[in-house]
């Protein structure tokens, strides 16, 4: 028997965020808190593995325990406990799912895992509600995908990326670019103030196929400084970014568009941390103004990584009666039809 009244704890920590939230009916979000590592890894150039695990061990059980108390409840009043159970680095996602079982085996409540990127996509349904058939666009550090949904809890991958994704892509450039990480928000305030005037490529968008490629595009970037240093010629670092930036964007649309086109459906949900990217924001807004399809993009403190989007997708699975096992594990490779 399915149930939507629900109040369900999540946790979040397949990268470098150790979060924990609390939704109530599936849409009420009653608390959101978000123990950030960027500082720890900025040194590095990016996020290590063994240092976001320790970060996790360190932070998980204050995290919970702050979310509990600004929700102003305890865990017997939670129905359920969700928690990421992949994709993710296999560590960061150990020290989660083994707090929720501990949590969910200590209080009695079921325990449920989630699929991190369908978190993603569900972070929309914080703020609007989903109309079906939809299309997702999912862009982050490590995916890009774009996924047709014709009801709650399906996911079907029409597209997604063979090699780079383009937050990671994003981030490669930076560090040619000499950014600080992490690389996405600096390449979008720097191609705000440069003009497109680098030759460069877009890939597949000829081919009949919503699949993405991006490692092309990241190796014509450092080809081109190479070539400059090796021609004593200076790189305008804004105008580079601006077209690094524009080739992901012609890309990203224009699959998007199409699948949006032959798919007939009604709204275009926007999810991940580079949906944070107002270039990206702008255009689809510009393309999508008169369409007829609902765009739908997430605030930018639902873009990046937090447990409050894990507890709207728990709450689906929670309302199908779809509960993990003790028996749970971390699992860095998990294929979002798993939800299915």
């Amino acid at each position: 028997m399915e149930r939507t009244d629900s109040i369900i704890l999540a946790i979040e920590t397949s990268c470098d965020e150790t979060a924990a939230a609390i939704v109530k009916n599936e849409t009420e979000l009653l608390s959101n808190v978000v123990a950030s590592q960027i500082e720890s890894h900025k040194r590095f150039g990016g996020v290590v593995p063994e240092i976001a695990s320790r970060h996790h061990v360190e932070q998980i059980t204050l995290v919970i325990e702050e979310a509990l108390k600004k929700a102003n409840l305890s865990m017997e009043d939670m129905d359920a406990v969700a928690v990421t159970e992949g994709p993710g680095l296999v560590g960061a996602l150990l020290v989660g799912v083994n707090a929720a079982k501990a949590l969910a085996f200590a209080h009695g409540k079921p325990v449920i895992g989630v699929h991190h990127i369908a978190g993603h996509i569900y972070a929309n349904r914080l703020i609007h509600e989903m109309k079906f058939p939809l299309l997702s666009l999912v862009v982050s550090g490590g995916h890009t995908e774009l996924i047709l949904m014709k009801e709650h809890g399906h996911f079907e991958v029409i597209g997604e990326t063979r090699d780079d994704a383009a937050g990671e892509a994003y981030d490669k450039v930076a560090r040619m670019l000499e950014l600080p990480y992490p690389g996405g928000p600096h390449i979008d305030r720097l191609a705000h103030e440069g003009t497109p005037t680098y030759p460069l490529p877009r890939a597949m968008l000829d081919e009949d196929s919503y699949d993405f490629s991006f490692s092309g595009l990241k190796s014509a970037v450092i080809n081109t400084i190479h070539n400059a240093k090796q021609k004593n010629e200076e790189i305008i670092k804004a105008d580079l970014a601006a077209s690094f930036q524009q080739s992901v964007i012609d890309v990203l649309v224009t699959k998007t568009k199409k699948a949006v086109n032959q798919f007939g459906v009604k709204q275009l949900l926007v999810a991940g941390g580079v949906a944070a990217n107002k270039g990206l924001r702008t255009e689809l807004e510009k393309v999508f103004q008169h369409s007829g399809v609902e765009l739908i993009i997430p605030p930018l403190s639902l873009c990046t990584d937090n447990a409050a989007m894990i507890a709207a997708a728990g709450a689906i699975l929670y309302r199908k009666g779809k509960y993990g096992t003790m028996a749970m594990n971390g699992q860095p490779g998990l294929p979002i039809e798993i939800m299915n």
